[in-house]
């Protein structure tokens, strides 16, 4: 094992300067090294260069740190550019996408190429990572959610081994928010959804959701910086959280009640906020947790 010496020596030469303290690093490594971490992306980090090249340096790094990071990601924004072209207008019910037959291709073909974007961007820093998505290689079995939302599937079972076969040579795996039922039927699933139920079918210590907002506010807009899940609750039956935030937040709260044992609601506008989360006491957004 090295010195923590020669350890702060190989860090400096990848540690980003407007990032956490990097004297903590080693203790936290040592805190999640056994343990999975989920991390969903997804708002502007899918449409800004910057911020994607921010969000994809964060994962190289905590691949090169030996951490066990499972990727998932969303296109709403993406997915929204597309359909504006074709002149489709998106209809939401409590914050989720109803998506009919000429959406879902749309959608489709919107999260393999962004599926490919970030698997292509990883290998280009020398990460291994590899997608999964509904067409090449599935992991959600699901259900309709409803006949209201059209093609919107609710997960009923996440493929582990596929998972946890990567994660343990050493692979990201690059997780699309997509699933079958179980006549082969496609179904885009609300990507929070998605990540929260791969976060619990394989037991994850942390599940990160990326958003563009600071995180959960309160009644006078301010950042909440941690809530216990019946607090959340709370927030949803006052009406206090609002829109998008809804699936977010229960996904976040039935995660926690399932053994993840946080959920962070993270800014994924802020430079490093998956850094920031992961390695300081300060962390970047609203933490979940019994």
């Amino acid at each position: 094992m090295e010195s923590k010496e020669a350890f702060q020596i190989k860090l400096k030469e990848f540690w980003p300067e407007n990032a956490p303290d990097s004297s903590n690093v080693q203790k936290y490594i040592n805190k999640y090294k056994k343990d999975k971490i989920v991390i969903k992306c997804g708002g502007k980090v899918l449409i800004d260069p910057s911020l994607f090249n921010n969000f994809i340096e964060d994962l190289t790094i905590l691949y090169k740190l030996g951490l066990n990071i499972i990727v998932v990601h969303g296109g709403g924004p993406r997915i929204k550019i597309e359909l504006a072209k074709l002149n489709l207008e998106s209809k939401f019910i409590n914050g989720l996408r109803v998506t009919d037959k000429q959406t879902m291709e749309v959608v489709e073909k919107s999260l393999v190429e962004f599926n490919n974007e970030i698997v292509e961007k990883l290998r280009n820093k020398n990460c291994q990572a590899e997608g999964l998505n509904v067409s090449d290689n599935n992991v959600f079995i699901v259900e309709q959610e409803s006949k209201d939302l059209g093609f919107v599937g609710s997960p009923k079972k996440v493929l582990n081994e596929k998972i946890e076969n990567l994660v343990n040579n050493k692979v990201i795996p690059i997780v699309s928010p997509m699933g079958k039922d179980l006549t082969d039927q496609k179904y885009n699933i609300n990507a929070d959804t998605a990540a929260s139920a791969l976060a619990k079918s394989i037991k994850s210590r942390r599940l990160l959701l990326m958003t563009d907002v600071e995180g959960v506010l309160d009644e006078n807009k301010k950042l909440i910086n941690e809530i216990k899940p019946n607090q959340a609750k709370e927030l949803i039956e006052k009406n206090i959280v609002q829109g998008g935030m809804i699936p977010k937040l229960l996904n976040s709260i039935n995660a926690v009640e399932s053994g993840v044992k946080g959920v962070v609601i993270i800014d994924g506008r802020k430079v490093h906020s998956i850094l920031y989360e992961i390695f300081s006491d300060e962390g970047a957004g609203t933490l979940i947790r019994k």
